[in-house]
């Protein structure tokens, strides 16, 4: 059962934006925190961006000002706005969730390539 789908990715050049959406499924509940993670080609996976359930909303250095991270409640999905993207951006973007129990979800991933 696929929990989480992904959306949005593709290829832009640098300078450009794209808009991810990850919308979990409604039968994961007592979401508190959603974040998107990325993993470049021989790189460890790091954190993009986060939200939680309030609204607060964290983000690496390397994105600030150019990212945004949102979401939906009611929808349970989760959007990434990324603008003025750059090649060192390009890497396979996954979303998660988190529950009140801590256990986390994840989503398959989505391919994004900032071409120079």
């Amino acid at each position: 059962q696929v929990l989480l789908v992904e959306s949005g990715g593709g290829l832009v050049q640098a300078g450009g934006s794209l808009r991810l959406s990850c919308a979990a499924s409604k039968s994961i509940f007592n979401i508190i925190r959603m974040y998107w993670y990325r993993q470049a080609p021989e790189k460890q996976r790091e954190l993009v961006a986060d939200i939680t359930s309030g609204g607060i909303t964290n983000y690496a250095d390397s994105v600030k000002g150019r990212f945004t991270i949102s979401r939906d409640n009611a929808e349970n999905t989760v959007y990434l706005r990324m603008d003025s993207l750059k090649p060192e951006d390009t890497a396979v973007y996954y979303c998660g969730v988190q529950i009140a129990t801590m256990k986390s979800y994840w989503g398959q991933g989505t391919q994004v390539t900032v071409s120079s």
